[in-house]
């Protein structure tokens, strides 16, 4: 079930008021606590973990923090109140989350995190990511041979609270710097959003009217520039994104963008409910509490199989 405005001021109303019991409903229930739906990466998450947590058994709580670590600490204790089984997680930041996921430990309560790590282990019970750095250079590789191996670039970086962001820019860094011909000349935040990439766009455009290429460290955000670029007669410039969106897949196959990185959303968080599964039943996941999964190009070749954060055979 979504849980609604109306169903978190019950929350608060119940808890203030000791009668938590009524709630018991949640005791087979498992929360999924992502950022906003509007990113469909998220939505994704949100969705597959819904799925697997219906097919084995469970009610769902699903979550929105919106990228704002207060909102995700009222959602905690709300999940908490309600007396949740587990709680499925995409964070929203890396150090700001700790005491949250620390919160529903203390409760008996453990959290399966998924897409972004926190900066502490022993915390959550499961940390499964996609290999950003991996895949970065994998988009990397494919910006470098789309550009020719020279000309002059700009960079799109996520939210600095963001771990990933930072891994991702590492990545094509690695690789990029390698190529003396290939010239950064802008590298700015637009903090995952489309909306903010178009306009960062627009700016580098007017101070960099000779640029070539556009790396992105997601789908959104190249959407955005891509949307710029279009706009200011400028379909020439090589846009390179990273997520594996659909949007995005439409746009390789109609010849706009021209690759992204898939790191798979949707099984990844089900992978996640599985182990919360495993874990309510037994104990233990048996498994390592970081796992990395890695991640695949996407360009003109494939973009055709991809579905939904899902690449078919």
């Amino acid at each position: 079930m979504k849980i609604t405005r109306r169903l978190l001021v019950s929350v608060c109303v119940l808890t203030l008021s000791g009668v938590v019991p009524g709630f018991a409903m949640a005791a087979d229930t498992i929360a999924i606590i992502t950022p906003s739906h509007d990113n469909p990466f998220f939505k994704a998450e949100a969705d597959g973990a819904a799925a697997k947590a219906k097919e084995l058994g469970y009610d769902t709580m699903v979550l929105v923090h919106d990228d704002d670590a207060n909102k995700q600490n009222e959602l905690f204790d709300s999940a908490i109140a309600a007396g949740v089984k587990a709680i499925i997680l995409d964070n929203a930041g890396a150090d700001a989350s700790v005491a949250a996921v620390q919160k529903a430990k203390d409760k008996g309560i453990p959290s399966f995190l998924i897409d972004r790590e926190i900066t502490t282990t022993g915390v959550a019970v499961s940390q499964i990511v996609s290999n950003n750095y991996q895949g970065a250079q994998l988009g990397a590789e494919e910006f470098v041979k789309l550009m020719g191996e020279k000309g002059n670039y700009a960079e799109l970086v996520g939210k600095e609270s963001d771990t990933n962001a930072g891994i991702r820019s590492q990545g094509y860094h690695d690789v990029i710097d390698q190529y003396a011909e290939l010239k950064s000349v802008a590298k700015q935040t637009a903090n995952w959003s489309q909306t903010e990439a178009y306009t960062v766009m627009e700016s580098i455009l007017q101070a960099h009217p000779d640029i070539k290429g556009v790396i992105s460290g997601n789908d959104t955000m190249a959407m955005g520039a891509y949307a710029a670029l279009e706009a200011a007669g400028r379909k020439d410039v090589i846009v390179v994104g990273f997520d594996g969106s659909n949007d995005v897949r439409d746009s390789i196959k109609n010849g706009g963008i021209k690759a992204t990185v898939l790191q798979p959303a949707y099984s990844q968080a089900q992978l996640a409910v599985e182990q919360a599964d495993k874990f309510i039943k037994t104990g233990s996941t048996g498994l390592e509490e970081k796992q990395l999964m890695d991640c695949v190009l996407i360009n003109a070749d494939n973009a055709a199989k991809l579905e939904t954060f899902a690449l078919s055979n």
